[in-house]
């Protein structure tokens, strides 16, 4: 929990090799706190810090789920603009020439869809052997 910034008015001034912030800022980007300010303050005061546990294997899994997932949903809308389309045709040949797009739309949806799955199991076997 953040704390009030109301009585902060004593500036502290600190000079740091190159290194030493560095070091600082990795800590800081370590742990929960949103603002480097109060990972110092916290530090020099001897207040607890939480500090993240990040698996990184997991991150990638997670960043490439979301990319699939984005994938779906662009899939999904088309398919779903192509059956509402469906509904608005009335002339034969508008018909015709939807059925062969649509044909095309649903191989190229069932192709990536299969993508997918195979990637999510290779993802996942990655991830169990972890």
């Amino acid at each position: 929990m953040e704390e009030k910034n109301s009585g902060r008015n004593r500036w502290l001034h600190i000079r740091l090799t190159k290194e030493e912030f560095e070091q600082i800022d990795r800590n800081f980007k370590a742990s929960v706190c949103r603002k480097r300010s109060d990972f110092v303050r916290r530090n020099l005061l001897r207040k607890p810090i939480v500090m993240r546990y990040r698996n990184e294997s997991l991150d990638k899994l997670l960043q490439e789920l979301i990319q699939l997932r984005t994938q779906l949903n662009f899939m999904g809308n088309n398919f779903n603009q192509s059956v509402k389309k469906l509904h608005t045709l009335f002339e034969i040949s508008d018909f015709k020439v939807w059925i062969l797009a649509f044909d095309s739309d649903r191989n190229k949806y069932f192709s990536l869809v299969d993508e997918i799955k195979k990637h999510i199991e290779n993802l996942a076997q990655k991830w169990l052997q972890s």
